[in-house]
């Protein structure tokens, strides 16, 4: 039975093109000799590799196989699944948990045909084995990610529960809303809460987390970060500390630790191996509680030198072009979070000298920076982005950054500055540099002021990029040639490794469309000409779109095809 099942895979091997009939002969002559697994011997071998081994493996068996790259090797998060098969045992026999319903468990497997550890499972974890197949070396990877996390979050927890005498909590304090300020206060400044609170952030920091959510459910905390632009859970503590962590979090925000009907905002000053590094803390009521998000700011992190963010050759020739101008409107655009408040900084670090006046006016002020005069937007004292600019322009002013447009306004007093010998830099959402400008009509603005005022629109988003020390190369289809044009022989795709966290993307990256506003823009301003016409003019005279310009990433192995794809569907 066993040598059919051999000769099973070896002829499925074959018909996948992975290896020849004297290699499997070979394979097979050696396994009489020594014993052991065919597929194993086809590896030690080096006949192929065993990623391609575990894969024809899971479709003779029809099992799912799994890999790091693809996210799937993560363990849902608070079923406490590092309880049903401990870490040592899961380690020496080469199995991670990774879901748990009812009376089943997922477990991932190199091994899925050893009956003897499939039986063991069932006795350790008093359910039902759903097994999926992943290698060996992405299993050990994913257990020691998975229960490393588990156990530095768990120790901090347990040292909570032993120090602040959890077990003899009232059955009264577990309420939130019969807890005393008092007891609140108490509560969050116990030295165990405030050692898990600054496990959370130094862990989020370390880890290159953008956010760190804290959320409230029913019966369970849920602890996020996200880390370049996606969101991945993380162990959490105890649904008891949910209150003591929030308290704690707000007390270094210096909000009010008793308001929990309404939103507060506030902000934290961080220091990690002597960086400063900032937090914007905001809070939101839900039904089961307070969630708290936390913004890092770690300027040390970002690189304010525009030929570092992304733009290709020709883009920083044209940006540059355009910043050289003694005055004008030069505006960025994208959905929140695609980087365009870093691209704005970078601008003016190259703009930045003793011979320059420069202010900016900004909510809330994201990168201090010396030599520059920047003001925070306060509306409820009248300080608002259209006030602040009318008093700059009596400041004497060379270069103005005005955080974003948004109202007719704010639009039209940029403008004006911008006409009379300023340079203007500022923001629009919107989803691309050609729909700016109609963005700007919708305002409220003529296009007799826009046409000898806008320089350039620079439209953006953030894209991830393929860690470098792990990343596969594979020939693109004919279809993938075809649909995306692709020029390259070899293109890029994530595979993971410990200097990733086992994501496969480290990093992001910009992508973007530089429309400079020519004549043939400026006549199709005045014209009043629609998004989609305007966008073909600027195509024709050059204007190289955000598809093109992440195809080009994953031309050159920056990034993923599919990550380009996710980043600009439906922008083009």
């Amino acid at each position: 039975m066993a040598k059919e099942k051999y000769l099973k895979l070896g002829e499925l091997l074959i018909k996948e093109g992975l290896l020849s009939q004297a290699d499997l002969d070979k394979a097979i002559s050696a396994q009489r000799q020594d014993g052991g697994r065919l597929g194993e011997i086809i590896v030690k071998l080096g006949i192929t590799q065993e990623e391609e081994i575990i894969r024809v493996l899971g479709k003779q068996l029809g099992i799912p196989y799994f890999t790091l790259g693809t996210g799937m090797l993560k363990p849902t998060m608070g079923q406490k699944l590092e309880n049903f098969i401990p870490h040592e045992y899961a380690m020496k026999n080469y199995v991670l948990p990774l879901s748990h319903t009812l009376k089943s468990i997922t477990v991932a497997m190199s091994d899925p045909l050893d009956l003897l550890l499939l039986d063991n499972l069932r006795k350790l974890t008093g359910c039902e084995i759903n097994p999926v197949i992943a290698t060996k070396g992405d299993i050990l990877k994913a257990v020691d990610d998975f229960y490393g996390k588990a156990t530095m979050l768990k120790d901090a927890v347990s040292a909570s529960y032993e120090e602040t005498g959890a077990h003899n909590i009232d059955a009264s304090e577990t309420i939130e809303s019969e807890l005393s300020l008092d007891k609140l206060i108490a509560r969050a400044e116990e030295a165990p809460v405030v050692k898990l609170v600054d496990l959370i952030i130094r862990q989020a920091i370390n880890e290159r987390a953008s956010d760190i959510h804290i959320e409230p459910f029913k019966d369970r905390m849920s602890l996020r970060y996200r880390i370049d632009g996606k969101l991945y859970e993380i162990p959490p503590p105890a649904k008891h500390l949910h209150l003591a962590i929030i308290s704690r979090v707000k007390i270094l925000a210096k909000l009010d630790i008793a308001e929990k009907r309404l939103p507060q905002d506030g902000a934290i000053l961080v220091k990690i191996d002597e960086r400063p590094i900032d937090l914007r803390v905001s809070t939101v009521p839900t039904i089961y509680g307070e969630k708290v998000v936390l913004r890092i700011l770690d300027k040390g992190a970002v690189v304010l030198d525009l030929g570092q963010l992304g733009f290709d050759a020709k883009q920083l020739e044209q940006l540059r072009r355009a910043m050289s101008s003694s005055y004008g409107l030069i505006l960025l655009t994208g959905p929140t979070g695609s980087g365009k408040t870093t691209t704005l900084y970078a601008m003016l670090s190259e703009l930045k000298d003793a011979t320059r006046n420069i202010v900016t006016i900004e909510d809330p002020v994201e990168y201090k920076m010396d030599g520059i005069n920047q003001v925070q937007v306060k509306p409820e004292i009248g300080l608002t982005f259209a006030g602040a600019l009318r008093s700059f322009l009596r400041q004497d002013p060379d270069i103005l950054l005005v955080g974003e447009v948004r109202d007719m306004e704010t639009a039209e007093i940029c403008i004006r500055s911008a006409l009379t010998g300023h340079m203007v830099l500022s923001t629009l959402h919107t989803n691309d540099a050609p729909s700016a400008i109609n963005r700007l009509m919708d305002i409220g603005i003529e296009p007799y002021l826009i046409t000898p005022s806008l320089l350039c629109v620079v439209g953006q988003r953030l894209i991830r990029k393929l860690c470098p020390d792990c990343k596969e190369a594979y020939e693109p289809t004919t279809k993938q040639v075809a649909d995306y044009k692709i020029k390259a022989d070899l293109i890029y795709k994530p595979k993971g490794c410990p200097k990733c966290n086992h994501l496969g993307y480290k990093g992001r990256m910009s992508i973007a469309e530089v429309m400079m506003v020519n004549l043939e823009i400026r006549e199709m301003i005045s014209k009043r000409a629609t998004f989609q016409e305007i966008r073909d003019v600027a195509r024709k005279t050059g204007m190289q779109s955000l598809s093109d310009s992440a195809m080009k990433k994953v031309e050159l192995g920056l990034t993923s095809l599919e990550e380009a794809i996710a980043v600009t569907l439906g922008v083009d």
